[in-house]
């Protein structure tokens, strides 16, 4: 196994076939072919599935490119500083449930280390995206929620996966609605009280199941309810609609704006927000920095 075999499995894994990777290599697609061949007969796993439609990873050709990024972005940086010479960045990545307060740190975050040593990555995606961004490297931390609901299912993928869930803080329920709607001025409402409402939902694509929900009570049959891919539209819907959606009650007004209001939910339902992580990596400094100040936002009641 050579670092010239695992670049070209990193390159096909991005691309939709191995022509298209073995454009972007800059060599012929029998050569590309051969050389994943050879790769995969030595490991001893299939690392691609190969159609008439193109190439796409097996599960344990998944975890196998994981590796192979890990042990690419650590050559760049010996070579960088020993062989050539030259100045490498460092690359830190944070794949993310829709929080705002953790946009908030990541931005703390950048002020405190500059962009000049540093290439950031930022995602905002579905649960099960996150699980996979930290699985396969593509990403050092994942944050996300787990209660008394969600909890088995997805701490059983974890272990599948060999990530590590870590709490940060504990907090309640909160409703998370515009400033103009009916029950904004409320110190606490119940679940009663919202159903002729829209509940805001993000989507979860093609995992769109209960366990993957970013919204504690995803159980709830509510009489209206609307999905939405991103923070952006859920805000507008919040004020065009009076929509409202499930969260933990932190908000951030520097990105969101003051237009918003965080209500108690009369439930005794709680939620642990928490990071993910291989177990088989260490945390980078800038990682351990990003979580102190992550660590810093807390719920009302916590």
């Amino acid at each position: 196994m050579t670092l010239i075999q695992l670049k070209y499995a990193v390159c096909a894994a991005g691309e939709n076939s191995f022509n298209d990777a073995a454009k972007k290599l800059y060599i012929s697609q029998p050569s590309l072919s051969g050389a994943i061949a050879a790769l995969e007969k030595e490991v001893e796993i299939q690392i691609f599935n190969k159609s008439k439609t193109g190439i796409s990873l097996t599960t344990e050709g998944e975890e196998f490119i994981g590796y192979a990024r890990q042990v690419l972005e650590q050559y760049e940086l010996l070579d960088a500083k020993y062989i050539s010479k030259r100045e490498s960045k460092k690359k830190f990545s944070v794949s993310m449930q829709h929080y705002t307060f953790a946009v908030q740190a990541f931005i703390e975050t950048i002020k405190q280390y500059g962009m000049n040593d540093y290439e950031f990555e930022i995602y905002e995606e579905t649960t099960y995206t996150v699980i996979e961004n930290v699985r396969n490297c593509k990403s050092e931390l994942g944050i996300l929620y787990l209660n008394d609901f969600n909890r088995q299912v997805l701490e059983k993928i974890f272990a599948e996966y060999r990530l590590q869930f870590h709490p940060i803080f504990d907090c309640g329920l909160y409703v998370y609605m515009a400033k103009t709607h009916p029950l904004a001025g409320k110190e606490q409402i119940a679940l009663e009280e919202l159903m002729d409402f829209p509940c805001l939902s993000f989507s979860q694509g093609t995992h769109n199941s209960f366990y993957f929900a970013e919204e504690v009570l995803s159980t709830v049959p509510y009489k209206k309810l609307i999905k939405a891919s991103d923070r952006a539209t859920l805000l507008n819907l919040m004020i065009g609609i009076n929509g409202y959606t499930i969260c933990s009650g932190i908000i951030c007004e520097e990105l969101n704006g003051a237009e918003y209001v965080a209500v108690r939910l009369d439930s005794d339902e709680k939620m642990t927000i928490g990071y993910l992580t291989r177990r088989d990596m260490h945390l980078s400094k800038i990682g351990m920095d990003y979580l102190e100040v992550l660590g810093t936002f807390k719920a009302k009641d916590f």
